[in-house]
């Protein structure tokens, strides 16, 4: 893990805006963040690298000291899933006698530079396929609790189990093949979108069944992961943000599919059962 979060006090936070600030506030401000929240970051087959560019600056301040971070629980927290559910993939490749390559998992604080470009914290949770690594910002956290009501560990879990599932995509090449085909005809470029998020939560389901066979669930972890997963369906942030919906704009998927899917691969514990691109209606 590489931490960038020891940014020298009273320095100014990008992403989302102060009360009172101007530009997107309140609601509208994290609905923005969260519809790219569990999006797979650049080059993920969505509108994230727009969010990507030179413009801003990203110092690399280091890591906290423990006694002075006060994330601490959720950072070592964060660390051990994303670890967990590596191995998980490990496991999986193995078994059928493939070689996993391991992401890395960055936290950092209002701004970063990745593979991708620079990014500020406005682009949420994301995995960069040009340097394979996972960057989270743990304030997201606690807004995804304050604003869309996705509360628990289990929830952030999903989250950071769904930025795996990107990199497990770019391992097999199936975000290759989507990037390609996006390109060939940006018509379907919607619609593929949302089949690899949906098939990036089917993955997720698939670690938290590993997790169940291995009791260490806990009652009431399903739940939560399913609430995020609901939370962040494109129907609910369009409704929430807008008061309409278009599906002709989905890049993620809805409520239902999004915690379908997850549900699929809990259930299955099978990457095999996660093929969101074959079925005609996902």
């Amino acid at each position: 893990m590489i931490d960038r979060r020891g940014a020298p006090s009273g320095g100014r936070r990008f992403g989302l805006p102060m009360a009172g600030a101007g530009g997107l506030g309140g609601v509208a401000a994290i609905i923005f963040v969260l519809i790219q929240l569990i999006g797979g970051g650049g080059g993920a087959a969505f509108g994230v690298p727009d969010a990507f560019g030179p413009s801003v600056s990203s110092p690399d301040y280091g890591e906290i000291p423990p006694a002075q971070d006060p994330d601490r629980d959720l950072k070592d927290f964060s660390a051990y899933v994303f670890d967990n559910v590596q191995r998980t993939w490990e496991d999986t490749f193995r078994r059928n006698g493939e070689r996993y390559e391991h992401a890395k998992l960055v936290l950092y604080n209002d701004a970063v530079s990745t593979g991708c470009g620079d990014a500020s914290s406005a682009v949420g949770p994301f995995y960069c396929p040009a340097d394979q690594r996972v960057y989270l910002d743990l304030s997201f956290y606690r807004e995804m609790q304050s604003q869309l009501g996705a509360n628990g560990d289990f929830a952030w879990a999903y989250v950071i189990a769904h930025e795996v599932g990107h990199h497990v995509q770019r391992l097999l090449g199936t975000s290759g093949d989507v990037h390609r085909l996006g390109q060939k005809d940006p018509g379907d470029e919607n619609e593929l979108s949302v089949r690899l998020e949906l098939q990036a939560d089917c993955y997720a389901g698939v670690w938290s069944h590993s997790v169940r066979a291995a009791g260490d669930l806990e009652k009431g972890d399903i739940d939560e992961a399913l609430g995020a997963a609901e939370a962040v369906g494109d129907d609910r942030l369009q409704r929430q943000a807008t008061g309409t919906v278009n599906p002709d704009t989905f890049t993620h998927g809805t409520s239902e599919q999004r915690s379908s899917w997850f549900s699929e691969g809990d259930d299955s514990g099978e990457p095999a059962a996660c093929d969101t691109f074959s079925p005609d209606d996902v």
